[in-house]
């Protein structure tokens, strides 16, 4: 009989898993069958949690504290997904981000430089990271999480909006380069999911933001692990540098 190791369909990779929709992807993919590793910066306990969730449904997980916006750390993650299971990063998501809202005209030089700093740079010493254990082993999924407000734009959030549109312009570009050896890239834009981020959320600017909604409601953390889990199984064999809202049909 096949033990639940051989059983494994590799490793998953992602980053700020702890909680939200990191910890929703985490769950998933480990229900799809991969050994999970993701990143931590802060909440152990969470952290710790997310993994003994992950491990009740047969895999190894593993949370290894690493701040992304550090070129070595991710270095470090990467290399410690590689010694997991069969040794092989199979699907990466970057779901880590962060916001620092608040008007442009109000806006200090740090509120940009670390929503960048996590949100972009994060994300692209991710992707050159795990590129190259990819290339060599001519398979791969990359699954990056922007946002709607990266597409459409969003008040009192240029920051975040322009690092979310730009992680969109790195997948396509991404996408195009590792396509020849069958590593698929795409991005996840999500709208607005019921986490705590939202939840804290002024009564009065969440009902503005439904409003914008044609199905009504927020959407859940699951719906986009959902979505993530799609491109990275068999069903994103053949889809290539392309965005998925899941929005409730906000970028229509």
């Amino acid at each position: 009989m096949e033990t639940e190791r051989e059983k494994s369909r590799g490793t998953a990779l992602v980053t700020g898993g702890s909680r939200g929709i990191g910890r929703a992807i985490c769950l998933r993919l480990a229900g799809a069958g991969f050994d999970v590793v993701f990143n931590y910066q802060s909440g152990e306990e969470a952290a710790r949690e997310t993994e003994a969730l992950c491990r009740q449904k047969g895999v190894y997980a593993e949370a290894v504290r690493a701040d992304i916006r550090l070129p070595e750390d991710c270095r470090m993650l990467t290399e410690r997904a590689l010694q997991v299971g069969n040794k092989r990063i199979e699907v990466l998501v970057n779901n880590a981000g962060i916001t620092r809202d608040g008007l442009l005209i109000g806006m200090k030089d740090e509120d940009l430089e670390e929503v960048l700093n996590v949100n972009l740079k994060g994300c692209f010493y991710m992707m050159r990271a795990v590129s190259r254990p990819m290339l060599r082993q001519r398979s791969g999924r990359i699954v990056n999480i922007s946002s709607v407000s990266g597409i459409l734009g969003n008040a009192g959030q240029v920051n975040y909006a322009a690092s979310k549109a730009a992680v969109i312009g790195m997948t396509k570009s991404l996408a195009r380069e590792l396509a020849s050896r069958h590593i698929t890239v795409n991005a996840v834009a999500p709208g607005m999911i019921a986490t705590d981020m939202t939840r804290s959320m002024p009564e009065a600017a969440r009902e503005a933001l439904l409003r914008q909604i044609p199905l009504g409601e927020p959407g859940r953390p699951e719906d986009v692990a959902e979505a993530v889990a799609f491109l990275a199984g068999e069903g994103g064999r053949y889809i290539t540098g392309q965005v998925l809202c899941v929005d409730g049909g906000m970028a229509i």
